[in-house]
């Protein structure tokens, strides 16, 4: 299990972060941290705000309230210059890679580069095969995202994520849908850029297998609140129906079913 520099500051703070949609409420009070140098894992189950909770770090969703701050200053209300400023320093991967099926896999990592600086284009092209080569897709340069497998789309979503060098780095989801042998092959090239660079890494995933090979700390939410928080191994000795449910993969107690089949069964 990786270890926690636990003396590290917090890189990235959210502090009582309420969110959501329309008329629902997806995040209630929620205040987490990362550091630098560790990768923190959110884990919960479907629909209690993990996503979202990515997406506000990352500036795309608005907070009703509360506050995220990265590296001391407040994303959502800084300036138009100063989020620019901010932001250029987060790389994030979605689900699913969100390439461009029209652009090849090396136009897809240049595109943050030719956005964000002045670099020529033939500048931009050099650095965006430097970081293909960092996530071992340097030959598949000129393929357009149809023509990769899952796993390689999964590694160029990374590599453009890392185009400009960021010292904050999200994955939603990076290892899910992939066989066991690419995922571990994922989980080690996450490990290798941790190693390599000193940034904060921020992983939604329900990968166990994952979960156990990278993670530094974790964080659960359930029911739009934190419901544990810290390094891997206190989390996990948590006496919680919802934490022993989790990594335990153990039937939940009746009072905890919400399922369609035990609806089903109660009204029978």
């Amino acid at each position: 299990m990786p270890t926690t520099p636990s003396s590290a500051p917090a890189y990235v703070v959210v502090e009582n972060l309420v969110a959501g949609y329309g008329d629902q409420t997806v995040l209630n009070g929620v205040s987490v941290q990362a550091r630098r140098g560790e990768i923190t894992v959110i884990l919960g189950g479907s629909g209690c705000g993990k996503t979202t909770l990515l997406r506000h770090v990352v500036g795309l969703l608005r907070p009703r309230s509360g506050r995220v701050l990265i590296d001391g200053r407040d994303v959502h209300r800084a300036g138009e210059a100063e989020r620019e400023a901010i932001l250029r320093n987060v790389g994030m991967s979605f689900q699913g890679g969100a390439l461009f099926n029209s652009m090849s896999v090396e136009e897809n990592v240049m595109l943050p580069i030719l956005e964000h600086t002045r670099a020529p284009v033939e500048t931009a092209r050099m650095l965006a095969r430097m970081k293909l080569s960092l996530v071992g897709l340097e030959h598949a340069a000129r393929l357009l995202p149809a023509e990769l497998s899952g796993g390689m789309k999964k590694r160029a979503a990374v590599a453009r994520a890392l185009a400009l060098d960021p010292t904050l780095l999200l994955f939603d989801e990076l290892s899910a849908g992939l066989d066991p042998v690419t995922a571990r092959e994922l989980d080690e090239l996450v490990l290798r850029l941790k190693a390599q660079f000193d940034m904060a890494i921020l992983i939604v995933t329900h990968e166990l297998g994952s979960i156990q090979m990278i993670a530094d700390r974790a964080i659960m939410l359930h029911d739009g609140r934190v419901l544990a928080a810290g390094p891997l191994a206190e989390v996990q000795a948590r006496q919680l129906p919802q934490v022993q449910a989790f990594f335990d993969r153990r039937p939940r107690p009746a009072g905890l079913r919400h399922g369609l089949l035990e609806r089903l069964t109660d009204g029978a």
